[in-house]
């Protein structure tokens, strides 16, 4: 096969490349391994979640946001200090303007929509100039990731239906073909047809070779969160050992085969070190893939323990510092912590990661959106619940501890200890006033409408039987993002070692880090991931469209 540009993964910032280039006419097949039921990738498992600063959602909310307090969260979480981090500052400060600018606009002219109510994420380490989100800028996408996807899927259908787009599934990329130091296309292996339902982990029975010849490739193959042994290999010391267990937030074909064969052609792979991963993973009682995990977006009235019982410090609270808390976890000595609750909070204050724990917004249901408002957890919640591993539900302390014994095996909670910490906590909610950093912060959560509203339980004690039963659930940790890649400049280009581009090769997406090898630094603000993917997609594919 010949084509202008060879496109390598179908996930949500390949099909944007695709899309551009597309429009810009020129002739594209788009790689990958996986069957066409997984076009979308990751982005279609999504809540749909989008980073947008000042937007008319923010504004009908009372929130008061700007470029400039975006950009002071930013650099606040990105801690930007190598000296790799040039095009990772650079592409920071252009997504920055992208979402304070044209993002929603952009959006929003092929039929994207928003959920009205912005939700608070990531609410920081409690400095003013550190990590974390001022104020609520998570805009959940009407129909989430699916919904996310739909627009970029289109458009790269029209593409097809036109002749300029070639799909070629079950294609899996082994190399890149270099002629006199530039890439000038890709070759590997055909898979056999594999029609596993979506992200379930296909075949990998080869069935004969593949090349195809283009004037330039764009890798947008996505991170390793599906490599466990990747991921430890590049745990970094600060976040503590390397668990020894975890749940997966990605399917298996997450696999980061593409930065090492990016990387053997010349391309540079930097700040492999960075990483996002959850502290709340679940794992599913209905997996679709092996080892599935979901994650609990939470609010923050839960009381946060680690293995032996112990209170997390400020500022580990749900919902608040995700790799600080890991770090916390990760040095405690052991791979898992709980959070124990009431069923007033759950049923307030607990939502699911994912398209598929979300149908009300995932299946744009007004009906079923409005019953989240009522009395009673949402039904996803109670299921995991009911009939989840890793949830221990009783009506007395005691019998809440035994449960959680029983569930590890490691008997490690100490009744009296736990019920003198609750007590303490209990203590504090009787009056306006407080000494307890937590507690405050329910408080100051209630302030913002939106939180008010759907997000976060009244103040009360956790041993109110009124509020029960007592439940605990046990956090597993998650893998999910990769923060650094392949480096780029901020037209996409693929750079080598030295500075200069790697001739005829862009990247977008989580392989690039999202842009430059690593725009988030050392954190992310979340919304951004989804949001990086559009954006290095449409850079990527517009440059490389302009440089044929």
């Amino acid at each position: 096969m010949e084509a202008d540009v060879v496109v390598v993964g179908a996930g949500l910032a390949g099909l944007v490349a695709t899309a551009e280039l597309a429009d810009a006419g020129k002739r594209v097949v788009l790689v990958d391994q996986e069957g066409e039921q997984n076009l979308g990738g990751q982005a279609w498992w999504s809540f749909g979640g989008l980073f947008l600063v000042g937007s008319p959602e923010q504004r009908r909310m009372g929130i008061k946001d700007s470029l400039e307090l975006a950009r002071q969260d930013w650099m606040g979480s990105a801690q930007f200090d190598r000296d790799e981090d040039l095009w990772p500052r650079r592409w920071a400060e252009a997504y920055l303007h992208f979402a304070a600018g044209e993002k929603r606009a952009w959006l929003h002219e092929q039929g994207h929509r928003l959920f009205p109510v912005v939700g608070w994420a990531e609410r920081g380490d409690g400095r003013a100039d550190g990590h974390g989100n001022s104020v609520p800028r998570f805009h959940i996408t009407w129909g989430t990731g699916p919904g996310i996807v739909e627009p970029f899927e289109r458009r790269v259908r029209e593409g097809v239906a036109k002749g300029l787009v070639t799909f070629a599934f079950r294609h899996r990329v082994d190399e890149l073909v270099m002629t006199t130091g530039r890439v000038t296309g890709v070759r590997g292996r055909l898979l056999e047809r594999d029609d596993v339902e979506r992200g379930r982990a296909s075949s990998r029975t080869e069935i004969g070779d593949f090349e195809i010849g283009a004037q330039a490739v764009i890798v947008t193959s996505g991170g390793i969160g599906g490599n466990h042994d990747l991921v430890r290999r590049a745990w970094p010391k600060r976040l503590g050992r390397p668990p020894l267990t975890m749940v997966a937030g990605v399917p298996a074909h997450v696999d980061g085969r593409m930065l090492g064969i990016t990387e053997a052609a010349g391309g540079r792979v930097i700040n492999p070190d960075r990483m996002w991963h959850y502290t709340e993973g679940l794992r599913n009682w209905n997996p679709v893939w092996d080892n599935h995990g979901i994650r609990i977006l939470p609010g923050p009235s839960s009381l946060w323990i680690d293995a032996l019982g112990r209170r997390f410090p400020a500022p580990y609270f749900p919902g608040f510092d995700t790799l600080g808390t890991l770090g916390h976890i990760m040095r405690s000595g052991y791979d898992y912590s709980w959070f124990v609750l009431t069923q007033r909070i759950i049923e307030k204050e607990f939502a699911l990661s994912g398209s598929e724990q979300n149908p009300d917004l995932t299946g744009k249901d007004v009906r079923q959106v409005l019953g989240r408002a009522r009395k009673g957890a949402p039904g996803p919640v109670e299921a995991f619940k009911e009939r989840g591993e890793d949830f221990v539900v009783a009506h007395t302390l005691d019998a809440l501890v035994r449960g959680m014994n029983e569930l590890t095996g490691d008997g490690l909670i100490d009744v009296d200890a736990l019920r003198q910490t609750i007590t303490a906590r209990d203590n504090e909610i009787d009056n306006a006033f407080s000494k307890d950093a937590q507690v405050t912060a329910v408080r100051g959560a209630r302030n913002y409408r939106g939180d008010r509203l759907i997000r976060v339980a009244a103040p009360h004690r956790l041993l109110d039987p009124e509020a029960g039963p007592l439940i605990a659930v046990r956090l597993n940790i998650l893998t999910r993002k990769t923060l650094g890649g392949l480096e780029t400049d901020l037209s996409g280009r693929v750079l080598r070692a030295g500075g200069e581009p790697l001739e005829g090769v862009y990247a977008a997406g989580e392989v690039s880090g999202f842009g430059g090898g690593g725009m988030h630094g050392y954190n992310s603000l979340e919304g951004t991931f989804l949001g990086g993917c559009l954006f290095s997609g449409r850079t990527a594919g517009r440059a490389a469209a302009a440089a044929l």
